[in-house]
């Protein structure tokens, strides 16, 4: 059978043409569902609601996240579980199968390992493609009319748990994604470019000093989870020379 795992932005308004013509081929579509009410699978839905196609909700299974000591370990249960729900599904199904995925499937997004996996341990034969997305960076330099880092120098991604080593391992020009909060404390000089919920219609953006305008980034974190009932956040953070 076949996989397609597609880069699908924030949703159908980010849908490229080429995944578009993608999602016409498949058979149905396979999603984690996280929690009852999952926001996140509704977009999805959305996406195959336009494209004619069936959503098969597999329950997501449970992941350690409250900062396990030995976190690849916890990340990598987690992972040997999904591979284990999402072959019972394709196993069932056969057909071709899309794997939606926010964003990029690049960047800070696990299912091309999971696929892999999927493929690796040969329970059901699999060969999978990918197609590339709109991803959040890309999304927050466009809102904020800026490009990600000067002329001829590099631009540092982490996800927000690594900001502070990002930073005495002296980057000074960092995307941070993947944040629970306003994580820049100690950075008051730095300028910031920060957005939630990119690419939808509860979108948030703040830019500024980072030591004005954190007040103004935490009540709008906090105005996106109360209109979209989840938030995702990326920044660029810039030392100010």
């Amino acid at each position: 059978m076949r996989v397609r795992v597609l880069g699908i932005g924030m949703g159908p308004r980010h849908v490229t043409a080429e995944v578009a013509e993608a999602l016409r081929g498949c058979d149905y579509a396979v999603a984690a569902r996280k929690r009852e009410g999952d926001e996140l699978l509704a977009l999805r839905r959305a996406v195959c609601d336009a494209y004619g196609l069936p959503l098969v909700a597999v329950p997501d299974p449970e992941r350690d996240r409250n900062d396990p000591a030995d976190y690849p370990a916890a990340v990598a249960a987690w992972h040997e579980a999904r591979v284990a729900a999402y072959e019972r599904v394709l196993g069932e199904r056969g057909g071709t199968a899309a794997f939606l995925v926010w964003g990029d499937p690049a960047l800070y997004d696990s299912t091309l390992r999971i696929v892999a996996r999927v493929a690796e341990r040969g329970v059901v034969p699999v060969e999978y493609d990918v197609l590339p997305g709109i991803s959040a960076p890309q999304l927050l330099a466009a809102r904020h009319r800026i490009v990600l880092h000067g002329v001829g120098r590099p631009v540092h991604v982490t996800p927000a748990r690594r900001l502070n080593e990002a930073v005495a391992a002296g980057q000074d020009n960092i995307v941070v994604m993947l944040g629970s909060g306003p994580v820049f404390e100690g950075l008051e000089e730095w300028s910031v470019w920060w957005g939630a919920n990119l690419g939808t219609d509860t979108e948030e953006l703040v830019a500024g000093r980072v030591g004005d305008v954190l007040p103004a980034i935490g009540a709008a974190r906090a105005r996106a989870r109360e209109r979209a009932g989840w938030v995702m956040d990326a920044a660029l953070l810039r030392r100010n020379t």
